[in-house]
């Protein structure tokens, strides 16, 4: 019996854990993030939100439906690096195309399993964000500690630079026949949306096609006035990695398009859109990340469950007069949710387009459309 190649992981608080890998050869290295999902690991991986990230996975046995190319979030992988407890080699699901390992090799994807996932979680529950360095080449705790010491963390990066769109592109695809949406695809006259793409994942594109839209996509440094010049009757800002206050060239932009048109903004779109009207973020101390969080809608008392990944969030001592908080989270009182008072903009921290995840939220579409 042929004994499997093994790897490493180094913590730059000192932690050093010996595994096995399952995904490309190699040696990565980010942000330590852990995704408290059971299911949805193709959506996360290549989830363009999770660049400048390595995703740990809570759940214990990964990879037991393989990968269904359909179900990919953007046209490649974004994290950095892959762990989990165990990792299913063999897929079964009718709509496999190719087992996890075989992907994550196949998309350059460093992976390690056979670690103890529930001591590591605990490790970033209590140290808070942490640096680390994944690697098939490198079995020395000392050389492995100093790499993750000096590995790029995401405080600081415009990272919605790397992974938006280079040109404009328009996006016609809705749902797929196969997907349980709650609500009828709607029929009446369609609008014409502008979305900025800071890691646009394809589910939140389909989303707007079947609330009523019309989408033209484009890159994330797009002035106001070439966005203005498409004549839009609404504007989205999309999810993505990184620290927003580093989107220096979207702030200017927004900043131009507030009161001009409506506005609707997604996580990091959220976060943007709060920095332009006055309020300030941080990056917490281990993020969101999962399909799991319960958040409260404060004017119907509606508790939704919730699909989420972010580091940064919006500081809620700094909301300006004219913001007003519309959701809260349930597990640490966090803002979720805001809309201005006077304008036509609104904004969720949360993916109402739940993939992976609940569908509790995907009505904030449709309010999008009838805000027009």
């Amino acid at each position: 019996m042929s004994t499997q190649q093994k790897a490493w992981l180094a913590l730059e608080s000192g932690e050093f854990m010996e595994g096995r890998a399952v995904g490309a050869t190699g040696e990565k290295s980010g942000d330590l993030v852990f995704n408290t999902a059971m299911s949805g690991y193709h959506e996360i991986l290549t989830d363009p939100s999770y660049s400048g990230q390595v995703v740990l996975m809570t759940y214990p046995l990964i990879g037991n439906y393989g990968v269904a190319e359909e179900d990919a979030e953007s046209a490649g992988a974004w994290a950095e690096g892959f762990i989990c407890k165990e990792m299913c080699k063999v897929p079964s699901s009718h709509r496999s195309d190719l087992s996890l390992p075989s992907w994550l090799q196949r998309e350059g994807i460093v992976a390690i399993e056979g670690i103890d996932t529930r001591k590591l979680t605990r490790i970033v529950r209590e140290a808070g964000s942490l640096r680390c360095v994944i690697s098939t080449e490198d079995s020395n705790p000392v050389s492995m500690l100093a790499k993750a010491k000096g590995a790029i963390s995401t405080d600081g990066c415009n990272l919605a630079e790397v992974v938006s769109c280079r040109e404009p592109y328009t996006w016609e695809e809705g749902y797929h026949d196969s997907y349980p949406f709650l609500t009828s695809a709607a029929t009446v006259a369609r609008k014409r949306c502008v979305a900025y793409d800071f890691g646009a994942k394809r589910n939140i594109l389909r989303s707007l096609v079947h609330a009523g839209f019309d989408v033209t996509v484009v890159p994330a440094g797009t002035p106001a006035d070439e966005v203005l010049a498409m004549d839009p009757d609404g504007i989205f800002l999309s999810n993505g990695p990184g620290d927003p206050a580093a989107v220096t060239p979207a702030i200017d932009a927004i900043a131009n398009l507030i009161g001009k048109k409506p506005i609707f903004g997604i996580c990091l779109g959220h976060q943007i859109l709060s920095i332009v009207l006055g309020a300030k973020t941080y990056k917490m101390p281990f993020g969101h990340h999962g399909a799991n969080h319960p958040v409260r809608d404060i004017a119907t008392g509606r508790v939704e469950i919730t699909s989420q990944n972010h580091s940064f969030a919006v500081d809620s001592d700094t909301l300006p007069a004219h913001l007003e908080t519309t959701h809260i989270n349930l597990n640490d009182g966090t803002i979720e949710g805001m809309r201005h008072t006077t304008e036509k903009v609104f904004s969720v921290q949360y993916h109402p387009e739940a993939a992976p995840g609940p569908l509790d939220s995907t009505h904030l579409f449709t309010r999008f459309r009838n805000l027009l």
